[in-house]
């Protein structure tokens, strides 16, 4: 068989990578025009925003696709007649080192199919990052894989060289997993998120007692589920983010709509109406609410109310089921009630609690600190007054809300995909949840 080039083996295994939404890609196309130096097309760049709001560029690539499993929603899944190839330690430290020093990314994101065995694939990782760190001395940022199965040595010596690391759940519960991935067990995903987070908490000890400790996954670790190719409920996939958040100290869950890649009975058919962005949508905006808003996954969603309403972003739905709490008067509530309000995000929110010791707030004051009034009027009243005459009642301001169109991130409508957050960015590139 002929030997691939690198350029070619970077086409397969850049785009074989833009299924796992730990660090979304939206690909990049910019051309030499003969002056400059360098040339950079679509395969591999994503882009994603850094802690301080800057968006950056990562290159986004698989170690490999081949893999041992055969998980039925994966393009990469042994039984899949599609072209193998993988790099070599020395030629992910080429890659990333040459389109680095043409200004073109900012890190590394290295993903992986499972080679051989999850402790061989480990080591192949564990290879290049150490090459990469120590021989080619690179300090930009890097998201690695954590493969479930492999020795905990080896995630341990890889943690030391990442900057973040993940392990992705793949699907909600046990169950999908036996359906859809027979060969992965959710115990065998649970235990590496475990190690890393019990070495985390180690390492953050050696540092407060030796501040010149390497540190270990100084970023955090995140995971990813499918949304859609299994039948659990908004409820159901709630409920489990929360735990992960609680038991695991995780910084992010991510969530990947299905997409159809292979033909399966198994697979749900959703090819006439495309991968359910909007639904991802708006767990992306409870899992926000989750995490800054103070809110409980039993308070969004409960067993008689399993899926959220596509229409209506999750706080206005639980603030509709609670006008008894309502309204609020914007002088007197305190930091955490106003963070229920709909249309008032933590950064507003701390705004007006701020300006509120120099006198009294209006609505035009509200709009200056970034409160979205079309949502919030229903709910609040400034000096105990309301914006406009308005009927407390959950058919009439659930209509009122429909009517003011809501701004969908791109792609939400079913169209195209649309780009994440990699880093925990407290609000910025995030999900509006305002």
């Amino acid at each position: 068989m002929k030997e691939m080039s690198l350029y070619e083996k970077l086409n397969i295994l850049s785009d074989a990578a833009k299924y796992d939404v730990s660090c979304s890609s939206s690909g990049v196309e910019r051309r030499g025009d003969g002056t400059g130096m360098g040339n950079c097309r679509k395969a591999g760049i994503c882009h994603s925003f850094s802690s301080d709001g800057r968006c950056i560029s990562l290159l986004k690539i698989l170690f490999t696709n081949e893999c041992i499993y055969d998980c039925k929603y994966c393009i990469n899944r042994s039984s899949n007649d599609v072209v193998r190839t993988s790099f070599t330690p020395e030629e992910i430290c080429t890659l990333t080192m040459e389109f680095y020093r043409r200004n073109y990314i900012e890190g590394l994101f290295l993903s992986s199919g499972i080679l051989k065995s999850p402790d061989y694939t480990m080591e192949l990782i564990y290879a290049a990052l150490y090459r990469l760190r120590h021989v080619c001395n690179f300090q930009g940022y890097i998201h690695v894989k954590a493969i479930p199965g492999a020795d905990e040595r080896l995630i341990r010596m890889t943690g030391f060289l990442a900057d973040r690391m993940s392990v992705n759940m793949e699907l909600p519960t046990a169950e999908s997993l036996r359906l859809l991935a027979p060969h992965k067990s959710r115990k065998n995903i649970l235990a590496p998120m475990r190690f890393v987070q019990e070495k985390m908490k180690e390492n953050q000890q050696e540092i407060m007692l030796y501040r010149s400790a390497p540190r270990f996954v100084p970023a955090g670790q995140s995971t990813q589920m499918i949304i859609g190719a299994t039948p659990e409920t908004d409820y159901q996939i709630l409920r489990v983010t929360e735990d992960l958040y609680k038991k695991f100290d995780l910084k992010r869950v991510f969530f990947s709509a299905f997409v159809p890649v292979n033909e399966d009975k198994d697979l749900p058919s959703i090819r006439d109406q495309g991968p359910p962005l909007l639904r991802e949508h708006r767990l992306y905006q409870a899992d926000w609410l989750l995490r800054f808003y103070h809110f409980e996954a039993e308070e969004l969603l409960d067993e008689e109310n399993q899926n959220f309403n596509v229409y209506l972003d999750p706080k206005c739905c639980w603030a509709l089921r609670h006008l008894e709490s309502f309204p609020v008067e914007i002088n007197r509530a305190d930091y955490y009630t106003l963070l229920r309000v709909p249309g008032i995000g933590y950064k507003s929110a701390g705004r007006i609690v701020k300006a509120r010791r120099w006198g009294c707030i209006g609505f035009e004051d509200l709009k200056k600190m970034g409160v979205v009034l079309k949502r919030a009027l229903y709910f609040i009243t400034c000096s105990g007054k309301m914006m406009y005459p308005v009927r407390m009642d959950e058919d009439t301001i659930t209509r009122n809300l429909l009517n003011t169109k809501e701004r969908l991130p791109e792609g939400a409508d079913g169209m195209t995909f649309r780009q994440l957050s990699l880093f925990d960015d407290m609000g910025l590139g995030g999900v509006n949840t305002g």
